[in-house]
């Protein structure tokens, strides 16, 4: 029987017999090279849990108890993850992950102690055995492919935090069920790869935490502009999903023909994009003047135009589920708070969620409902195996010249008390567009500012209209009368 020392001799014997030159390396033939690189990656990946081990026990050695007389303290770093980036030259991300991993690698592998020491103790009691066993963390899986090579610290990283941790909705159990499946695709994938899969299952675990997730990604986003000494100006900013895919689609709608883009058989966007392509400034270069012409052109706009015309594309992706998901079960809080226990199976049943298009992150049922309003998506359905059973209708946004009429006579976002002109609001249909089947017809939509829209889909207010009026219709949680409230114009009086 072989050890993981005896596999760490045999593979870096192997790699030392591909050569010790560029030019040994190069002399090899093409088979060689890249069953080499097979080789040294297996090498790699034990010595990486060799690693591991080693951060643990630096962090054990360095636990904030210990006081002065811990490790990194007596070396002088604050953490044992600073001592170890300069140990190793690493980066701070690699001297967290590998603490991480050894110190999940080295709680399995005691809880796993126990449990052998438990079953071959003379006096064996189930019960005991059956207590040491509970305690065995779901994540033990990972360490021990961590050991013996076949998974490395990177993607037992990647595989940790993409799952997530235990809590009310996802049990151990269903945590160690998904693992399982993941280690054996996890063996045909990259690192992205495995992160996005973990993601995914998570979600699929835990969808009625999507919005909670959404809500915090929305929550962190940021943008600062700020002067530098030179009298350049710098802009650094973090966007949720929902709206970063937004800012990349637009910014690809104005560089990819000097990407690579569509070639257009249309004489005039062909000569448009050939001139993007001859541009002499770089691709860099036109995404900063277009973000500036874009701030020129919403500075210089009309407060009581609604804009409208094209816009960059982004499609979200919807199943049958999301489309018949109804109103949520009782006790979740919209913003994705705590669940009462007699809620949990109604709520796990309504739980829905969709995708835009390249952004791994799920999006809860209300952004679906939002986004399908009035921004540049395209719905298209999908069934419970992935075929496509609706790519949607084309005519869903409202007009230029619908959007402008509403603008006349609603004023502005018509949520009471909003004080937001034409120009800063969205269209609303009232009867959504797919669920509903819902007609982008001027009557049968409203204006409302950005975060009023966030706030009725993701607080399941409703607008009905009664002829030419209408009416603001709160969620039970609000309103257990759910007493309508009138919307009237914002136009001011001719």
């Amino acid at each position: 029987m072989t050890t993981t020392a005896d596999d760490l001799r045999t593979a870096t014997d192997a790699v030392a017999r591909l050569g010790s030159s560029c030019a040994d390396y190069e002399a090899l033939p093409d088979a060689e090279v890249l069953a080499g690189q097979r080789q040294i990656a297996a090498a790699r990946r034990l010595l990486d849990a060799r690693s591991a081990w080693m951060a643990a026990t630096i962090a054990r050695r360095s636990r904030p108890e210990l006081g002065h007389s811990g490790l990194a303290a007596q070396q002088g770093f604050l953490s044992p993850e600073a001592l170890i980036q300069t140990v190793t030259g690493s980066t701070k991300n690699d001297a967290f992950k590998l603490v991480a991993v050894g110190t999940m690698m080295a709680d399995a592998e005691a809880a796993e102690k126990l449990v052998e020491a438990a079953v071959e103790s003379p006096d064996s009691d189930p019960g005991v055995v059956a207590a040491f066993e509970a305690k065995v963390p779901w994540q033990a899986p990972i360490a021990r492919a961590v050991t013996d090579g076949s998974l490395s610290v990177d993607a037992a990283e990647s595989i940790r935090s993409g799952l997530g941790q235990i809590d009310a909705a996802v049990t151990a159990d269903k945590l160690g069920t998904a693992l399982k499946s993941l280690l054996i695709e996890a063996a045909s994938l990259n690192v992205d790869q495995v992160f996005k899969l973990a993601r995914r299952m998570r979600d699929q675990l835990d969808e009625a935490g999507i919005a909670a997730r959404e809500k915090q990604a929305h929550d962190d986003r940021f943008l600062r502009v700020y002067r530098l000494d030179n009298g350049k100006v710098r802009l650094n900013g973090l966007f949720a999903p929902e709206d970063g895919e937004f800012v990349l689609s637009t910014f690809d709608s104005v560089t990819s023909p000097r990407r690579g883009g569509v070639r257009f058989v249309d004489k005039e966007k062909a000569a448009w994009a050939k001139r993007v392509q001859d541009d002499p400034r770089t691709t860099e270069q036109i995404a900063a003047d277009a973000l500036v012409q874009l701030l020129k052109i919403a500075g210089e706009a009309d407060q009581g135009r609604v804009f409208g015309g094209r816009r960059p594309a982004v499609r979200v992706i919807v199943t049958e589920k999301a489309l018949k998901s109804g109103q949520p079960a009782p006790g979740q809080a919209a913003q994705g708070g705590p669940v009462t226990a007699e809620a949990a199976e109604t709520l796990e049943a309504a739980a829905a969620h969709g995708q835009i298009e390249g952004n791994p992150v799920p999006i809860s049922q209300e952004t679906i409902d939002r986004l399908l309003c009035d921004t540049g998506t395209r719905g298209i359905q999908v069934d419970d195996t992935g075929q496509i059973i609706n790519v949607g209708r084309d005519q869903r946004l409202f007009t230029e010249a619908q959007r402008a009429a509403m603008g006349v006579r609603d004023g502005g976002c018509r949520w009471v008390d909003c004080d937001r002109s034409p120009a800063w609001s969205e269209a609303h249909h009232i009867n959504g567009w797919l669920a509903d089947n819902g007609y982008t017809d001027l009557a049968d939509g409203v204006l409302l500012c950005h975060p009023h829209h966030l706030l009725l889909h993701n607080q399941h207010w409703t607008i009905i209209r009664t002829g030419n009026d209408y009416w603001l219709r709160p969620p039970v949680d609000v309103d257990p009368e759910q007493t309508l409230i009138a919307l009237p114009s914002k136009r001011a009086t001719l």
